[in-house]
């Protein structure tokens, strides 16, 4: 099992930064890949971006490149989602999600893809 729990939401203005990190513990963390998935009001929750821990490997959506970065502190068994330039479309509730270490990471994936969530953390971007 993994237990995961988000933190560092907020409300920013257009072209603020925010910092989310995500926490994990449980006895299975180690090579995980470990996703940020965002959820706007009435939208589905979409992929925006993955870390797989072992290696540092990263990836992202579109949407996000050269704005987001993700990374992680396996001392600390966190991962972080350095958000700027942040626009208001950035708005909605961000959660973490992790896979059973040492299976494959990807990117892209859908929500199926994760077997474990935290309870999300609210960001919101005025204009």
């Amino acid at each position: 099992q993994v237990q995961l729990a988000e933190s560092g939401g907020g409300s920013v203005q257009a072209g603020g930064s925010l910092r989310l990190s995500c926490a994990a513990s449980g006895d299975t963390y180690g090579s995980n890949c470990i996703g940020w998935f965002h959820q706007a009001p009435g939208k589905e929750r979409e992929w925006v971006a993955a870390v797989y821990t072992g290696g540092g490997f990263t990836g992202y959506a579109d949407s996000v490149k050269g704005r987001f970065t993700i990374s992680r502190d396996n001392a600390k068994r966190t991962v972080y989602l350095q958000m700027n330039s942040l626009i208001p479309d950035d708005s909605g509730v961000y959660y973490c999600a992790a896979r059973m270490p040492g299976l494959l990471c990807g990117w892209s994936q859908p929500r199926s893809f994760y077997s474990y969530w935290g309870q999300g953390t609210q960001v919101t971007v005025s204009s």
